[in-house]
């Protein structure tokens, strides 16, 4: 199999899905000729024209609420989000329309529409550039949020994505976008929207990550068998719906459960991994659940070295692992 980066999986997903159905179509700031601030979508625009790549002014309002025009009379638009910093401006067309507008309708509609968003930080983008922002969809049924973590995936879960009926979220670690390589068929084939990954078993404990963090996770573990610490790492890759039996599978192997993602702390994504644990597997515990994430600042600093002292990391990741293991 070919090896792809992340950002090529993901241009590739968009290829084959435009060319299987005319209904597909992108929209977003300088998706057309210059293909994306990400490359995203080079040579979309010249392959399929100004009418199905289409430039957008800077209005996320507008690039959301023409999607779901567009999805409610049989279109399938994918929406980019230039950087997931920006889609605050169109977060009341996405909570309020497009995650509830099946359910006001008792079915009638649907809205089957992709809002891509690179997220995260890493890049030396500051605070606007940086933010992780998945945990403010988590929160709203209607929605799907799905994050993956390498190229197999994006490319399987975007083509799954467009062609779901329902609204999905699709956020990329941009980090990752040139970083995570790997092997991607280049025969038809789809990643179910729904379940995790067991990425790596292990024994001692579970570390439970998604997208750049997963990345991070794998090579922690890695560090770890070498020092005898067997770490079993799930990739969660649909936060919402999350899959709850693989998580609580793999605590009731292992015992102990370090949940890490790279938002801030507080109300941040893993607090959810943490309860689910905690109401249904408390029994099979032999440590309390540890989180490790961003600290409880306002955003990723512009500073490199203050950048580093933010991010989780492979060196992070593996001491709290240590730890854990030594409970």
């Amino acid at each position: 199999m070919p090896e792809k980066t992340l950002v090529e999986a993901v241009r590739d997903a968009m290829d084959e899905e435009m060319a299987r159905d005319e209904n597909v179509f992108v929209v977003g700031e300088d998706v057309g000729q210059r293909g994306g601030v990400f490359r995203a979508t080079v040579g979309l625009f010249d392959k399929y024209g100004g009418e199905r790549v289409i430039d957008s002014p800077l209005a996320e309002l507008s690039i959301v609420g023409v999607s779901i025009g567009a999805a409610l009379y049989g279109m399938k638009p994918i929406a980019e989000i230039q950087f997931g910093d920006f889609i605050f401006p169109a977060m009341n067309q996405i909570v309020s329309e497009a995650a509830k507008m099946t359910y006001r309708s008792n079915g009638e509609w649907t809205v089957p529409m992709v809002i891509r968003a690179p997220y995260g930080g890493g890049i030396g983008g500051g605070l606007y550039h940086s933010q992780s922002i998945e945990a403010f969809f988590t929160h709203v049924p209607g929605l799907k949020v799905v994050i993956p973590s390498n190229p197999y995936d994006a490319k399987g879960l975007l083509k799954s994505a467009v062609r779901d009926p329902n609204p999905v979220i699709f956020m990329e670690p941009k980090k990752g976008y040139r970083l995570i390589r790997g092997e991607v068929p280049d025969e038809e084939f789809l990643v179910p929207i729904g379940p995790a990954k067991i990425s790596r078993s292990g024994s001692d404990l579970s570390i439970f990550a998604y997208g750049m963090m997963h990345y991070y996770a794998m090579a922690a573990a890695e560090q770890l068998e070498k020092e005898g610490i067997s770490a079993e790492v799930i990739d969660l890759r649909t936060l919402y719906p999350v899959d709850r039996q693989t998580i609580l599978e793999s605590v009731k192997r292992t015992g102990k459960a370090l949940i890490v993602h790279e938002d801030n702390l507080t109300g941040g994504y893993g607090g959810e991994i943490a309860a689910i644990i905690a109401e249904h597997a408390f029994t099979d515990l032999d440590a309390p659940v540890r989180r490790l994430a961003g600290p409880d600042v306002p955003g990723v600093p512009f500073s490199h070295p203050m950048q580093e002292w933010f991010m989780v990391n492979e060196e992070k990741i593996a001491d709290a692992a240590r730890k854990l293991a030594q409970y």
